[in-house]
């Protein structure tokens, strides 16, 4: 199957793709400060510079989105893989999968705790979401 976009409008899409700000990390963020819990944003000293680092809590926020970090979860509809230019794809989310789990190993290594929200549960809305970070933060 082809691609519907030419390559320079697949190229403009992509490149408008931040990997910081996005809608859910400032979802999550909106979410855990009004929770009273305080953060900092992507520490570069820690492996995989998290999207929010609990530093006194040793304890690290990652946003992932669905289809970028290839969400397992037989629920999630936004993580299938493109169709066409199948090879390149595979490889990029595959060395993404591997690198998150190269990154979650060196944390616990450090002794940071690492829990991972999934664009999908953002969408979900607040109320499961408050429930797993109040229960993996603490108080």
């Amino acid at each position: 199957m082809t691609d519907k976009l030419t390559p320079e409008r697949r190229s403009r899409n992509m490149a408008r793709i931040r990997a910081r700000d996005t809608k859910p990390e400032m979802a999550v963020r909106r979410l855990v400060h009004g929770l009273g819990y305080r953060y900092r944003l992507h520490k570069r000293d820690l492996p995989g510079k998290p999207d929010l680092v609990f530093a006194s809590r040793k304890k690290v926020v990652f946003v992932h989105g669905c289809f970028w970090h290839q969400h397992t979860a037989t629920a999630c509809k936004i993580a299938r893989r493109p169709k066409s230019g199948g090879e390149y794809w595979d490889a990029k989310l595959d060395r993404n999968v591997a690198r998150d789990g190269e990154v979650k190993k060196a944390l616990a290594r450090l002794g940071w705790r690492s829990l991972t929200i999934w664009e999908c549960q953002v969408r979900a809305g607040p109320d499961a979401l408050e429930r797993s970070v109040r229960k993996f933060l603490g108080s």
